[in-house]
């Protein structure tokens, strides 16, 4: 198992990553005080680890489309409808989608109330649970409603990602290989586990030094720019992952258009993303236009657009990029049916589910919510899972 600390002015917590380290959530809301908690998990409750106290379990769905603010309105009457008080503890179990949605939740219930977080997809592990930044989308584009509220705790239980489809871990290693841009060693011939870590401790290591995201933190951005635009575009048939491995290459050609780095970098930019399988063409549907529009709404879009982009001196946004040099770089972009840059075993998802997903956004899941007492039965080991549920990251 692995620890590793993060350390933000009087707050601290620690990130455990590792087999079994979900059976450490008992002990946590234990050392927080808590007499009750809510339970918000996307997946079966078999995977969710006994708390300790009075517990409420509630349903949730992983997705772009329940990540709105009526989902969170929703889970906060449940939390006063349970009881939920400020000392009480709020826990997601889920993918990237329902770290946010949850921390959103938890740092607006009176003000905010202490949230744990268990990650089970590799996406959520590496990213989305780490670092406090918590958020939903508007119509406009991803994640612009939001706060900062760290967790009290993170646990990365690496036994939930035998239980992914192939999709799921793809969509976890774009966040891995873009670490490979932003000052982590080459993780290419590490074991997952490691590859986790590594991605974690860099990220706490940003996070400490810029947690509100003034300016190192903007790096953890790279290849989200155009990735975020790639996602909106597609109706969200491109996971997160799969959207900045593509903003990854992109982000290499545009640093190299820009003279920046030489064309030997820019070159490896598409061998990182290529060695992990991930997509490295836009879709021939979506064009440099409407891409452009949507990115002018990016969160660190101030004079002009902005990308993160590799340099002499390493990564760094770069704000007022010339929207001809962008549309230039697009151009030279490989392009191929966006059918071809999803896996064909998994369906992307069509706008008709998108809808109706959205239509039943403010429901918090599809069964009713259970109450769980203080029994502390061993946890059952994750079961493999067919579901095909679209993850997200904040970074």
């Amino acid at each position: 198992m692995a620890a590793i600390p993060l350390r933000i002015g009087d707050h601290s917590y620690d990130i455990l990553i590792g087999p079994g380290v979900r059976t450490s959530l008992a002990e946590v809301v234990r050392h927080l005080g808590a007499r009750r908690a809510v339970v918000v998990s996307a997946r079966p409750a078999e995977w969710v680890p006994d708390t300790g106290v009075e517990t409420l379990l509630l349903p949730a769905r992983d997705g772009e489309q329940d990540k709105t603010l009526a989902t969170v309105e929703a889970l906060c009457g449940e939390f006063v409808r349970f009881g939920l008080t400020r000392s009480d503890v709020v826990v997601s179990c889920g993918g990237g989608t329902t770290t946010d949605v949850v921390g959103l939740a938890a740092a607006l219930y009176h003000r905010g109330v202490a949230v744990v977080h268990l990650p089970t997809s590799l996406l959520a592990q590496v990213d989305a649970s780490v670092g406090g930044k918590t958020a939903v989308n508007l119509p406009a584009g991803k994640n612009l409603l939001g706060a900062y509220w760290q967790p009290s705790a993170v646990l990365c239980d690496t036994d939930y990602l035998s239980t992914l489809p192939r999709r799921e871990m793809l969509s976890g290693y774009g966040e891995i290989a873009r670490c490979h841009f932003i000052g982590a060693p080459d993780l290419r011939g590490l074991p997952l586990a490691d590859q986790i870590a590594a991605s974690v401790s860099l990220k706490a290591q940003v996070v400490q030094a810029d947690e509100r995201d003034t300016g190192l933190r903007h790096i953890l951005n790279y290849g989200h720019t155009l990735g975020h635009a790639l996602e909106k575009a597609t109706g969200y048939a491109l996971r997160h992952g799969e959207a900045v491995a593509v903003g990854t290459v992109f982000a290499g050609r545009l640093a190299g258009a820009l003279g920046r780095i030489d064309r030997a970098r820019v070159a490896e930019h598409e061998e990182v993303v290529r060695h992990y399988g991930l997509p490295t063409a836009l879709p021939a549907e979506t064009g440099p236009a409407t891409l452009i529009g949507l990115m002018r709404h990016d969160k660190k879009a101030m004079r002009g657009l902005a990308f993160v982009l590799d340099g002499p001196g390493g990564a760094e946004l770069v704000a007022d990029v010339p929207e001809e040099a962008v549309a230039h770089a697009l151009e030279e972009m490989p392009r191929a049916p966006l059918t071809d840059l999803v896996d064909p075993t998994e369906p992307a998802t069509s706008a008709a589910a998108a809808g109706s997903r959205a239509a039943g956004a403010a429901r918090v899941g599809a069964t009713a919510p259970r109450q769980r007492g203080r029994a502390t039965p061993t946890p059952a080991q994750p079961q493999p899972t067919s579901a095909t549920a679209t993850d997200t990251a904040r970074s």
